[in-house]
């Protein structure tokens, strides 16, 4: 990137403020009061992010006369629940490639669970009139190579024959850029129906509430120090005091598992974004996005961008940095020099709206797994159930995950809980220095297979046939 280049783009991040946008918010509820003194409940859901409030609001619209209570360690939708890009996707399994690789005989009913979830969460977001700008307007995979824009047209190709291109319809350049106009765009595939926008912290604000309405008891900074059993359940202590409880979830994503050997199965991935000022009507005009879709483009280095309900653009991805040793750190929320990579990259793809200035610029770290996608376990002779691993994509499949733990916890056969998917676990990652070895290899590879016409090395191709990986 040429140093003039590099001054006028980053001009545009000099009042960004390294806070999310979305928890920027006159609405934002107060807490509720830390626990002090011992609980006693059915069913205790640890984890104030969307893991944990899908798990205790249908635990209760399961059985209303389930005694539920949720703890969080900070406040509710503070990590990634709340500064996430917004997108809710049906998938289950960080998109149909990753699912069809892994699982091709389960594919259609894991796909059919997935646009049944979506739909619930839809009706959710009626229910309970949670007040986050949800929009299923779609997403489009945007190609911005020539060799992107033929992998593009063979996948689609490729899903008609498999039966799995429903509602999902391939652009070439004229078209994709008739729906958002970027010179960049080569090609992309629209998919009209699996994908919702939406205020990711309003969610989780919205869902705390409706929590607390079903008679959930929510308490806020009242971090879980530590889970053993007690008699025939389990017990879980607290600054100020205790939960005993007949059943426990565990929410905890990123956060260290209570349940010890469920650790080495994620590591934190620090992900970035930016949010623009909003735009005007003619920046608007100069852009198209008439129909407001989530974007994302098909490099392996990525970008997710948006349109915020007040017109803002919401760019983010391309880099995915893993801490040596897997430490989450709030010193790791801010990187300056990803945001002037972020920034460079977006006048790039849209080069009319340059003058246009960033407002907020943030990160945050976010739990990856070796397959990309959520896994599920109990510990404790079932009395326990957890759910993580959603690698960047747990907007929706969150609630699924919730579901799936209740399912657990109750002992009951579902259609969920006979999934390979649930039944089965990735492969964990190993100790370091390998761990953070093999991660910066693979970061390097894809990188370079980006730059190489999508070639995957020795490597790559390895990893593939083993079925492992590293993602955001």
């Amino acid at each position: 990137m040429a140093p003039s280049a590099m001054t006028r783009w980053t001009k545009s991040l000099s009042e960004a403020q390294p806070v999310p946008y979305w928890l920027e918010d006159p609405g934002k509820p107060h807490p509720e009061p830390a626990l002090t003194g011992t609980e006693t409940c059915d069913l205790l859901v640890v984890g104030g992010g969307y893991s944990g409030l899908w798990t205790a609001l249908n635990a209760k619209e399961r059985d209303p006369q389930r005694d539920v209570v949720l703890l969080e360690g900070r406040e509710v939708g503070w990590a990634a629940s709340g500064r996430n890009g917004g997108f809710c996707a049906a998938s289950l399994t960080h998109g149909l490639p990753n699912g069809l690789a892994r699982w091709p005989d389960e594919i259609h009913k894991l796909r059919e669970l997935g646009e049944r979830n979506l739909d619930e969460i839809e009706k959710a977001v009626a229910r309970h009139s949670l007040d986050c700008d949800f929009e299923r307007t779609g997403e489009i995979d945007v190609a911005t190579e020539t060799y992107q824009a033929r992998q593009l047209r063979d996948w689609h190709r490729e899903l008609e024959g498999k039966g799995l291109a429903d509602g999902i319809e391939f652009l070439d350049a004229d078209a994709v850029r008739e729906q958002v106009n970027s010179p960049t765009f080569e090609a992309g595939l629209w998919d009209r129906r699996g994908v919702a926008m939406l205020n990711p912290a309003r969610l989780a604000w919205g869902l705390k509430r409706a929590c607390l309405q079903l008679g959930v008891r929510v308490y806020e900074h009242t971090p879980a120090l530590n889970l053993k059993a007690y008699g025939a359940g389990m017990a879980v202590r607290t600054p100020y005091g205790s939960v005993r409880a007949r059943r426990v979830a565990l929410g905890t994503n990123i956060f260290p598992s209570l349940v010890k050997r469920v650790r080495s199965y994620t590591v934190p991935v620090y992900d970035y974004a930016l949010m623009t000022e909003p735009l005007t009507a003619d920046q608007l005009a100069a852009i198209g996005w008439h129909n407001r879709q989530g974007l994302g483009d098909s490099a392996n280095q990525f970008h997710y961008f948006r349109l915020s309900a007040d017109n803002r653009i919401l760019w983010g991805g391309y880099d995915a940095i893993y801490p040596y040793g897997g430490r989450v750190r709030a010193e790791y929320d801010d990187r300056p020099e990803t945001y002037a990579k972020l920034a460079g990259h977006f006048f790039t793809c849209f080069p009319q709206l340059e003058g246009v200035r960033f407002t907020h610029a943030w990160g945050g770290a976010i739990d990856t797994c070796s397959r990309f996608s959520a896994f599920f376990g109990t510990a404790h002779q079932g009395r326990v159930a957890y759910a993580a691993g959603y690698t960047g994509l747990g907007v929706g499949a969150t609630r699924f995950g919730a579901d799936v733990m209740l399912d657990l916890l109750d002992g009951e056969d579902t259609e969920r809980t006979r999934l390979e998917m649930v039944r089965k676990k990735p492969l964990p990652f190993p100790p370091e220095p390998f761990a953070w070895t093999g991660i910066a290899l693979t970061k390097w590879s894809l990188a370079r297979a980006d730059a190489h016409g999508g070639r995957r090395n020795l490597w790559l191709r390895t990893m593939d046939r083993l079925g492992l990986g590293f993602d955001s």
